[in-house]
């Protein structure tokens, strides 16, 4: 049986600093009216549109390239050296994602979970800073509060490529078009897109960004100019 801690003359400042720190994390987790989340660190190109957080949830649509999205938003932890998952992904692009920052060597992959995709997922919550999933199986309402509950304790972040019950954030890609085709005889050098971003029942905010860009990075579009042709 765990015995409580005791307060010595000695070890008094140790103590008493100690319990600060624990008095703060608990009232981070609780969340104090008008607190936000502990910010995580963000993909640069990306800082500017969604700041990841702690305890938060982001769901990205599949369409257009969604899975390499969800990927630059595991960039940002894992490029600082934070621990990151990703679950439900056989096809996950190695190159893709180191190329956007991903520590390899930091990244637990759970390619085929099968039907316990979500017990992998909340046991992963545990040890690292962010999941990155693609749900092979419906989430409750009730699934995704007792998940959301356990993502503020652990102060991790989950993304799901694919619709999340009450996600913080919504993210998409849209309206991909390609530069370098000339009429038929170039090649295809970079690509931009908008990044739609929705927050509850706000209109959706709409960034454009280069994705890849001619040397395969991701960055925003303002850091240079690349002719755009549209192909379809």
């Amino acid at each position: 049986m765990a015995s409580p801690t005791l307060l010595r003359s000695a070890d008094r400042p140790d103590k008493l600093a100690e319990i600060d720190r624990l008095r703060e994390r608990i009232s981070r987790l609780q969340g104090r009216p008008g607190e936000a989340a502990r910010p995580l660190d963000t993909h640069p190109a990306l800082a500017g549109i969604v700041q990841l957080r702690a305890g938060g949830t982001y769901s990205v649509a599949r369409d257009h390239g969604g899975a390499g999205l969800a990927l630059a938003l595991l960039a940002g932890p894992s490029a600082v050296g934070g621990w990151g998952a990703v679950v439900g992904m056989p096809d996950f692009g190695v190159e893709a994602a180191a190329g956007l920052g991903v520590r390899l060597d930091r990244t637990v992959l759970v390619p085929d979970p099968g039907e316990l995709w979500l017990e992998a997922v909340a046991a992963l919550v545990d040890v690292v800073t962010i999941v990155v999933v693609r749900p092979t199986g419906r989430v409750t309402e009730a699934q995704a509060g007792k998940l959301a509950a356990r993502l503020r304790t652990r102060e991790a972040a989950l993304v799901s490529l694919g619709p999340w019950p009450r996600a913080d954030v919504r993210l998409a890609v849209e309206t991909p078009r390609w530069s370098g085709a000339g009429r038929g005889a170039g090649h295809l050098r970079a690509r931009q897109v908008t990044v739609a971003v929705q927050r509850g029942t706000a209109p959706p905010r709409r960034t454009d960004l280069w994705f890849p860009d001619a040397d395969l990075a991701l960055r925003a579009t303002e850091e240079g100019a690349t002719e755009i042709r549209d192909v379809g």
